[in-house]
């Protein structure tokens, strides 16, 4: 396994998941890519962009979650492991297994919500998304909300 994705949020559940990927790639001696998808930008989705200060605004929020990921791959690389962090936008599923496969990892680490029928009804699932998609194993832990 030279290869470990870790789709992480940016909240407490992120250590759960942060402390099994450690445990994994201290042990096969991986490499760790901490992804975090972000919010497409309004126009992504079919939105006219709104004025300066929402701009300014969301840039702010872009540094905020990559600084995010930036310190959480310099503390795994004082443990010896190799990591880096790669912030992305758009669909969250379809983004981890395309990144899974750029990167060509050998196990993808997400954590799993509970949601409620309509959520996932109106909004989805994540974790059901890129279990179906995904060429290679996925590691579901169990996380609460």
């Amino acid at each position: 396994m030279k290869t470990i994705l870790i789709a992480l949020d940016q909240n407490e559940e992120s250590e759960k998941l942060l402390e099994y990927g450690q445990k994994l790639a201290s042990k096969f001696d991986s490499k760790v890519c901490l992804v975090h998808i972000a919010t497409p930008e309004p126009d992504f989705v079919g939105y006219k962009v709104g004025p300066q200060y929402i701009r300014d605004f969301r840039a702010k929020e872009l540094k905020e979650e990559h600084k995010y990921l930036v310190d959480l791959a310099e503390t795994l690389s004082r443990q010896g492991i190799e990591a880096q962090g790669a912030l992305l936008e758009g669909f969250t599923a379809d983004m981890i297994v395309e990144e899974s496969e750029k990167l060509e990892a050998d196990l993808i680490i997400l954590g799993s919500h509970k949601h409620s029928f309509l959520y996932r009804v109106f909004v989805g699932d994540t974790t059901e998304s890129v279990l179906k998609k995904s060429k290679i194993p996925v590691l579901v832990i169990p996380v609460s909300d």
